[in-house]
């Protein structure tokens, strides 16, 4: 019985890990090659902003991509 409860609770910690959060703005401070997706008006439907960061003095990679309906979820960024 605790084995089938702890696998339970590890399985409901571990399922959110899995999909990609999709931001409603761009966070204003990104480390070097961390990876965000933005809900923005710039790419079409059906697909969100990847943005990638870069070291000092290099500008932000930024890519429109499609993500599947599973892989991301829908949050406000913090400031």
């Amino acid at each position: 019985m605790r084995v089938l409860t702890l696998a339970l609770a590890f399985s409901a910690i571990a399922a959110p890990c899995l999909a990609q959060t999709v931001l409603k703005s761009e966070p204003l401070m990104l480390a070097p090659y961390e990876t965000a997706f933005v809900q923005d008006a710039s790419c079409p439907v059906g697909k969100v902003l990847k943005i990638t960061g870069a070291i000092r003095g290099l500008h932000r990679r930024k890519a429109c991509v499609s993500l599947a309906a599973e892989q991301a979820s829908l949050v406000e960024a913090t400031p």
